[in-house]
């Protein structure tokens, strides 16, 4: 059967996208990298070492690439946003191994020699899913391993602040669900039927990692900015957002709040031509 598989699964809004590459001074800043655990997990399952190379889907700035660099591999990084293509190239300075491309992975032109491994960090629902994983695939030499975090905002460290903040994005923010309250990682249900239903992988698996960070209020206010729902408000929306939100931080919780991320590596074995 050819690894062909057209379905439709969740994409953002495509406009959105472009947004990040608007402030990636500001998204190297604030954005979290990601737990030890999962990058020494993401290392042993692609085999990432000397001679082995590595094709990173979107990239951003190399939040994820820096670590995996660090074990030796050979990436070839596709990122679609220039300016955040120049902040990875300088993280990536010390690393001349790492090749950092600007352009759409849905374009981008394969090399003939296929990679050992494909990886995508918090960005793979971003690529059009009608190519996304039957391209992955292409990229990838049979038995070679693709990997994808999925990075979640669930229920823990300062909960009652994320409770209360529900407030703030009601009035400031018509999309928002009234009551909408934070999952736990214990409740996610993991989507894994675009990877297990596709002729061209197997062995689909999920791991879990958690790490929970603590913001100061401008730090907090900092990252919200890395968002892309929240950057494409109307600048009074956003303003008054970002306002009710720090007054609320600065007034009931000491100007310190603690978020609990769960992030997902989705592992998959690309099968034989």
């Amino acid at each position: 059967m050819p690894c062909v598989d057209a379905r439709e699964f969740r994409v953002n809004d495509p406009k959105l996208r472009d947004i990040f590459d608007q402030d990636a001074e500001r998204y190297e800043r604030a954005r979290p990298r990601y737990p030890a655990s999962l990058i020494e997990e993401l290392v042993r399952v692609t085999g990432a070492g000397p001679g082995v190379r590595v094709l990173e889907i979107a990239p951003g700035t190399g939040k994820l690439t820096v670590d995996l660099a660090g074990s030796g591999c050979s990436i070839t990084a596709v990122e679609i946003g220039p300016s955040m293509a120049a902040v990875a190239r300088r993280q990536l300075a010390a690393f001349p191994a790492v090749d950092v491309v600007v352009a759409a992975f849905e374009q981008w032109e394969l090399p003939l020699e296929p990679f050992d491994a494909v990886v995508c960090a918090t960005a793979f629902h971003w690529i059009d899913p009608a190519v996304r994983v039957p391209r992955a695939a292409r990229a990838l030499r049979p038995g070679g391993l693709l990997g994808v975090v999925a990075t979640h905002h669930v229920a823990g460290g300062t909960e009652d602040f994320f409770a209360e903040v529900q407030e703030c994005y009601e009035r400031w923010d018509p999309a928002t669900p009234p009551g909408l309250r934070q999952t736990r990682e214990s409740d996610l249900a993991t989507d894994t039927g675009e990877f297990s239903r596709s002729p061209c992988f197997t062995d689909v698996a999920v791991h879990g990692h958690a790490q929970e960070i603590t913001y100061t209020t401008g730090q907090y206010l900092d990252v919200l900015l890395t968002y892309s729902n929240h950057r494409a408000l109307p600048e009074t929306a956003r303003n008054g957002l970002l306002a009710s939100i720090r007054e609320l931080i600065d007034s009931r919780y000491g100007g310190v709040v603690t978020k609990r991320y769960w992030h997902e590596l989705i592992t998959a074995v690309r099968v034989g031509p």
